[in-house]
């Protein structure tokens, strides 16, 4: 049965905090491909076709011309940053995009200029900036994001908005007392509570205010019961986290094709070497190990070990990122996996990937931005674990183990979409096309 949807009327407001070089290469991405400057290459948005009833039926629309989304030249774009340079000038200073791309774009993207944005130093130490709002508590702050976000929907003539946290990794921290009921959380943002991370009142703001939010970054940020419950509360989706682009992408791409043939796997080595805000912010032990906890879940949750413990029972994994200012934005990640088959004789696979971080990340945003708006339109709130095809951690219901299969995590948001527009739901085993094969 077809899910009632509100139409994607009016304009889509896409609020970012953090407007550094993921952020800014989505958005002038977007600006450019509404020019025909460009193509929106990797957003399963866009680009992506979806299968509908049986394979002989031949139904394969896009994803946009199959759900009700909002169209890219219906979204308006704003954010917060601890830096005041408008939204060219950081794409010129992030060095992702070649400068006659940005030029070709310059006008739309110098008129988006970042508000004034909530940071603590002491959640990342690495990197500071001018513009940054002071208040005396942290529920004064979230108060004026609140006022912020209202303000820009009101400018921009907006009849929705999202939030996409696209800011850099904070300090490690785990769920405490403050952030286990609505009640305790509001308390903790009047009294300063210095567990609750910038982040968290940004999703804070997003979510009194019933605006969706998903967390970009490997912070704790909606991750906790006190927001989740919120989101639930004001029938709000949100999502998380930690985008999945490079050497992580890799992982949840192979990984799934050596335990199906039943490989056993010794070790896996993985390296990183990158530039930019992202690394310089990584290069503190703190902030790294927000990363590593995010990177190393990926192996343990693909394989199983205790389902398969003479395969993957003794698998040594290790994750190294290293700040490297040359490489800019171009990461270069490298991997050594030791792998065993028939009879335990040994095997070893290299990767050597060269990517751009913000190229990969970039259509990430835009689908999150789509996808989190018709969740809501959908009447869909809380955990909207369908995307988790989008995270390297991905966001689940307590109980329930995270999927990180990426193909598994492409059937889920594919059948979660069929079921959305009342389409049957499509499984591995083609029992239809199985028995008309039989009786032909």
């Amino acid at each position: 049965m077809k899910k009632t949807i509100t139409p994607a009327e009016g304009k889509l407001g896409v609020l970012i905090p953090g407007l550094g070089a993921v952020g800014t290469t989505m958005i002038a991405g977007v600006v450019a491909i509404n020019k025909g400057l460009a193509k929106p290459i990797g957003s399963v948005t866009q680009m992506g076709n979806i299968r509908l009833g049986k394979k002989t039926e031949n139904r394969y629309p896009l994803m946009k011309d199959f759900v009700p989304l909002a169209k890219l030249n219906d979204i308006v774009f704003g954010g917060w940053d601890i830096y005041t340079d408008n939204v060219f000038e950081a794409a010129m200073n992030a060095k992702v995009l070649e400068p006659v791309l940005l030029h070709a774009v310059k006008p739309e993207l110098e008129l988006i200029k970042p508000m004034k944005a909530v940071f603590d130093a002491s959640y990342i130490k690495n990197i500071t900036g001018s513009n940054i709002k002071s208040a005396a508590t942290k529920m004064q702050l979230a108060n004026e994001l609140m006022t912020d976000m209202e303000l820009f929907q009101k400018n921009n003539g907006c009849s929705s908005l999202v939030v996409i946290w696209c800011g850099s990794t904070e300090k490690y921290m785990e769920v405490s007392a403050v952030h286990e009921t609505i009640e305790s959380f509001e308390e903790g943002l009047r009294n300063n509570d210095s567990a609750i991370a910038p982040s968290m009142i940004y999703a804070y703001a997003a979510l009194k205010m019933g605006i969706p939010f998903a967390n970009g970054a490997p912070n704790l940020t909606v991750d906790i019961p006190a927001l989740e419950c919120l989101a639930k509360l004001t029938e709000t989706p949100i999502a998380g986290k930690d985008f999945k682009t490079g050497q992580t992408l890799m992982k949840t791409i192979l990984a799934p094709g050596l335990q199906a043939r039943a490989l056993g796997v010794k070790g896996w080595f993985s390296t990183n070497i990158l530039g930019n805000r992202d690394g310089l912010v990584l290069d503190d032990p703190d902030n790294f190990k927000t990363k590593e906890v995010s990177k190393l879940s990926v192996l343990e949750d693909i394989f199983q070990p205790e389902m398969s413990p003479e395969l993957y029972g003794d698998m040594y994994h290790k994750v190294r990122i290293n700040y490297y200012p040359p490489h800019g934005d171009n990461k270069e990640s490298w991997d050594n996996i030791d792998i065993f088959g028939w009879l335990g004789y040994g095997m070893q696979i290299k990767i050597n990937f060269l990517c751009r971080d913000s190229i990969l990340a970039a259509p990430i945003v835009l689908d999150l931005a789509l996808f989190m708006d018709l969740a809501k339109r959908a009447g869909m709130s809380g955990i909207q674990e369908w995307l988790s095809f989008y995270f390297k951690s991905p966001q689940t219901v307590p109980q329930l183990r995270p999927e990180h299969d990426v193909f598994k995590q492409l059937i889920k948001l594919q059948n979660t979409v069929r079921h959305m527009m009342g389409e049957d739901l499509i499984s591995p085993l083609e029992l239809d096309d199985f028995e008309e094969n039989a009786h032909s």
